[in-house]
Order: C-alpha cells, then structure tokens, then sequence
C-alpha cells in the first residue's frame, strides 16, 4: 500500500513539463557560463550544464523546496560539482596517460631510424682507437671520473681531458662519415 501514496508523492513533486522548461530557459545560461568558467571549453560546459539540468530533472524534491526558489542555487552548486568532477576526470586521464607513454609500440619508422643510428654509432666507435671507445662506452654507462681512471689505467688528473679527446674522435670520425646530425 505505501507504494501507491510514494507514486502519488513522486508526482506531486515532479513539475510541470513547462515549468521544467521556464526553469532550462532561465538558468542554462548562467550554468554554462558557470562551469566554462572553470574548465575552459565551452562545449564541454554545455554537455555538463544539460546534465545539471538531467540531474535535476530526477531530483523533484528540489524543485519542491520553497516552490523552486532555491533551484538556482542548487543548479550552481551542482555546475561547479561537475565541473570540478570534469577536471579531475583530466588530470586522472592525465596522469594515466603519462604512465602508458613508455608501453606505447614504436613505429616501424622509429624502430628503423633508431637502428639505423645504432649501427651507424656501433661502425663509428669500432674505427675509433680502442682505448678512447672503452672510455666513451664505459662512461655511457654512469662510470665516474675515478672508475674511469681504475678502469683504464689512466692517471685520475687526465680523465677529463682524455674523455674529451675521446668525444672529438668521435664526433670528427661520425661527420666524416655520415656528415652532420
């Protein structure tokens, strides 16, 4: 029996289809411009602000509340709620994305230009001298200046100068052959 009296509750609530939309017409408007003054895009603030008014379309109690006076109110507050909702939503996306960046499949043409360049530094480094290619490869790979010099038998005072040599070699034996980067 409770079910017929909620039935007939629920319609007393629920507004008049006109009224509904005197309510749209006169607040739309300022609830889009509400929630694109937060996210900044315009048309994403007219889908948010139609579902402010979906939203309060199943919320009749509102509407019944001091005869719908404070609709407008709580138009505005669910606007920001949403918008604030659509930002988050961004930034969660965001972060996301930014986390799937490095599980991203290469192209064929990155993994063939990355090879390409792979083999053209592998030819350039077996024509430099030995020593200044070990220098280069070891320091490629976070040696410091003193696992250098124990490495290499180099004095610990020369490193740095020798690294640079080593540089040169390679950059004048890569631009001789492959011309400039």
């Amino acid at each position: 029996m409770n079910a017929p009296s909620d039935t007939l509750g629920a319609a007393r609530l629920a507004p008049a289809a006109s009224d509904f939309e005197t309510l749209f017409e006169t607040h739309y408007e300022s609830t889009a411009r509400a929630i694109a003054r937060v996210i900044h895009d315009n048309g994403r603030a007219e889908e948010l602000a139609v579902e402010a008014f979906l939203k309060l379309s199943r919320n009749p109690q509102v509407l019944a509340l001091n005869g719908g006076e404070r609709t407008g109110g709580w138009l505005h507050r669910t606007a920001i709620r949403l918008a604030l909702d659509e930002l988050r939503g961004r930034a969660r996306r965001a972060r996301y994305e930014g986390l799937l960046v490095w599980a991203r499949s290469a192209q064929p043409d990155e993994l063939f230009s990355a090879a390409q360049e792979q083999g053209r530094v592998r030819a350039v480094l077996a024509a430099m001298s030995p020593r200044h290619a070990e220098l280069l490869l070891l320091r490629h790979d976070g040696a410091s200046y003193e696992e250098l010099a124990s490495s290499l038998d180099i004095h610990p005072a020369s490193v740095g100068t020798t690294l640079s040599r080593a540089q040169q070699a390679f950059r004048k034996e890569y631009t001789k052959r492959y011309g400039e980067r």
